[in-house]
């Protein structure tokens, strides 16, 4: 038997043990999730908000703060300037 069939071998059998441990390991997984209740959503969206007036919101002469771009740079520090901003750069800090 020469090198290459040697190593051959071995190839195919750690390829064999990896689909092994794969398989084991999604069957592991299916059996691991818990059931989800198929009604959970529904009754949530049936309870109704009861309205009363002292849920009316107040107005108030704070100054309202301009939204900012929120755009992310690669080391993820988003842009300073304001939303929508005509300038081509964008300001991270």
């Amino acid at each position: 038997m020469s090198k290459m069939d040697d190593l051959r071998k071995m190839r195919e059998a750690r390829y064999e043990a990896a689909a092994a441990r794969a398989k084991q390991s999604a069957a592991g997984k299916a059996a691991a999730r818990p059931a989800v209740a198929p009604n959970a959503a529904p009754e949530r969206a049936a309870v109704k908000k009861v309205e009363s007036p002292a849920d009316e919101p107040v107005a108030t002469e704070a100054p309202q703060e301009e939204a900012l771009c929120g755009h992310r740079n690669m080391s993820g520090r988003t842009c300073t300037r304001e939303q929508g901003h005509s300038a081509k750069s964008h300001r991270y800090s």
